[in-house]
């Protein structure tokens, strides 16, 4: 079966009701059987306790407080490395954009327009510049943290829908990941602009980032934008920037310039927060 075929499902689920349904479900403080569920989810995906700041999964009272559980200090140590891995996860791809193109997979590419929203002049900053797209799966640590210190100046929640971003999805819909339900983070750097783009997916409750708290809901259907004065918020490397309910995709974009990615990197290569990622 190809790839489109075995998505065609997907373009007929009432996505936006079910991730409605699943972000009620994921904030409701159930005892017991929140408990059992939160049991049962970590022994179906393997997910490593032992590296939670709090491992007794009686503790968490809603699949929200679970899903966003912080790490143990000092569980993922940065690397000497102008860009670090800012999340925990797999490499969907990377490298250089092409003009305004970035690659997805095999036969699609997106521009850097539509992913940021339409703002022509923050994708122009970006013109053969560098991207890497990175995966989270249910089972993986759900915060994303800062690749290297940057100033907030631009943040845009992006209305759209909501497939699933896993690899199969990512091969069978053309232009996923400016499709889907974003939010648009535009950094400023010692080595200039940045951008993380936070994409939502099925059932992907909300998305939240440290400066604002929940973006989405509420899901107004409208885009949305918030402007930033010169340091009123600045992270170091390494810091907390935001945070999925369950899993999804991250997408960086950094402008021309020199940038050599991690030899080691390859697609669908496992990653972890604090690795390096690249060096200018």
């Amino acid at each position: 079966m190809s790839d489109r075929l075995a998505v065609l499902p997907q373009y007929l689920m009432p996505k936006q009701a079910m991730t409605v349904l699943a972000g009620k479900l994921a904030s409701a403080r159930l005892g017991g059987l929140t408990t059992a569920a939160i049991r049962r989810f970590v022994a179906r995906y393997n997910v490593n306790m032992g590296e939670a700041a709090n491992p007794d999964i009686g503790a968490y009272t809603s699949f929200n407080d679970f899903f966003t559980r912080a790490l143990k200090p000092g569980a993922r140590p940065l690397e000497a490395a102008d860009l670090i891995c800012p999340v925990d996860g797999a490499i969907s791809q990377f490298g250089p954009i092409a003009r305004d193109q970035i690659f997805q997979a095999k036969g699609h590419t997106y521009s850097t327009t539509a992913l940021v929203g339409g703002d022509a002049a923050l994708a122009a900053q970006f013109e053969n510049g560098h991207f890497a797209t990175l995966y989270l799966s249910p089972r993986d640590y759900h915060r994303i943290h800062m690749p290297c210190a940057g100033t907030l100046t631009r943040m845009v929640h992006v209305p759209g829908d909501l497939f699933s971003v896993n690899p199969l999805t990512a091969r069978g819909v053309p232009g996923l990941f400016a499709r889907n339900e974003r939010v648009v983070c535009a950094f400023d750097g010692a080595h200039g602009p940045f951008v993380l783009v936070l994409v939502g997916a099925t059932i992907v409750g909300s998305m939240a980032t440290v400066w604002h708290g929940l973006v989405n809901p509420p899901r107004t259907g409208k885009q949305r934008q918030w402007d930033y004065a010169p340091g009123q918020v600045s992270l170091q490397q390494g810091d907390e920037m935001g945070r999925f309910l369950l899993g999804s995709t991250v997408v960086m974009l950094f402008p021309h310039g020199p940038l050599r990615f991690n030899p080691q990197w390859s697609p669908a290569r496992p990653i972890r927060l604090g690795e390096a990622m690249a060096m200018r």
